[in-house]
């Protein structure tokens, strides 16, 4: 058993938050198949300010995902801190608060990368988010603005000055957005310095890279995100090889079942409305297989859950014999995620 702050866990390797993926499904398929902590994508702290039906629906979980976070974004401080209340209220074990997105709407308005850019005034808002509630608080950086202003180690001790938990790192600037390769050293040079719990996030796609960032850089956990999408398998693998086990070698038999799962934690939670999702995950599940992309043609024109389901069966049973690990090295969900 390990200890991120406050929070224990079961080993070092988690699922990373990602807008419009780890939702309440695949976070539980996910802490089924060891992921030792999921979080939520992120949620506006100005809609849980006014309960929106698609805001509420983003924060619900079921119990066996814990421990869970729920990540909220925001730049009103007031909004920010009744959203950590709500969380409270809610039952999540952490609220982590996204410092991250680089995505323009978002940074517009002052939220997400942008907010710091002002480390200052960013300690005075986590202040407020950490005295407002019991349960931790956590935070999910970049490297910084640009090449120009990697200021993470500023904000790592702003965080730690007030409280906050532990520290999320993805290894690219705002600038960067999800192009170039993530900087681990900068990475491993903050933990080196941090009073705080850091874990190091970006381009992890294997077992092997998770197990070696984080015994090279020390960090105290790796968050997988993209990775998790090609390869499902990639935390039981990864706790496989740091345990000194033989890794999992992935089936049909075991593929075709993970699928059958998530397909009962789509419809029981979403019910008619999973077929949305289903061809989402089915279409990342399918990057490196042969045929791939007819497939991925085939099932966002598929009407029904039944056919969709027997469609993707049909797919992985005969694919996974002939896939190699080349796949890994080709650019995958670069348009912001993970």
């Amino acid at each position: 058993m390990l200890r991120l702050g406050s929070i224990e866990i079961d080993h070092p390797f988690l699922l990373a938050p990602m807008a419009g993926i780890t939702n309440s499904p695949f976070r539980r398929l996910m802490r089924q198949y060891q992921s030792s902590v999921v979080i939520s994508e992120l949620v506006s702290a100005n809609g849980i300010e006014y309960a929106s039906d698609k805001t509420m629906e983003l924060l619900k979980f079921v119990e066996q995902e814990r421990p869970v976070g729920l990540q909220i974004f925001g730049e009103d401080q007031t909004n920010l801190v009744k959203a950590c209340q709500v969380v409270e209220k809610l039952g999540a074990n952490f609220v982590d608060l996204n410092l991250g997105c680089p995505v323009p709407k978002v940074v517009k308005k002052g939220a997400g990368s942008a907010m710091c850019r002002n480390p200052q005034m960013l300690g005075v808002i986590l202040d407020a988010m950490v005295k407002s509630v019991k349960i931790p608080v956590t935070i999910k950086i970049r490297t910084g603005w640009d090449a120009n202003l990697k200021n993470a180690h500023e904000v790592v001790k702003v965080a730690a000055d007030v409280g906050v938990n532990w520290v999320e790192i993805h290894g690219r600037t705002r600038a960067q957005g999800y192009s170039g390769e993530a900087d681990w050293d900068f990475i491993g040079e903050i933990k080196a310095k941090s009073p705080i719990p850091i874990i190091g996030n970006g381009d992890i796609v294997s077992a092997e890279q998770a197990v070696s960032r984080y015994k090279t850089y020390g960090v105290d956990a790796v968050m997988i995100g993209r990775g998790a999408l090609r390869n499902p398998f990639i935390f039981e693998q990864s706790l496989d090889l740091l345990s000194g086990r033989p890794v999992k070698v992935i089936t049909a038999e075991a593929l075709l079942l993970l699928l059958e799962q998530q397909r009962g934690y789509l419809l029981e939670t979403f019910g008619e409305r999973s077929l949305l999702h289903a061809r989402k995950f089915l279409a990342w599940y399918s990057s490196g297989y042969p045929g791939a992309g007819a497939f991925r043609g085939k099932v966002f024109h598929i009407p029904t859950n039944e056919e969709l389901w027997a469609t993707a069966h049909e797919f992985f049973s005969v694919a996974i014999k002939k896939r190699d690990m080349s796949y890994l090295d080709e650019p995958f969900l670069m348009g912001g995620h993970g």
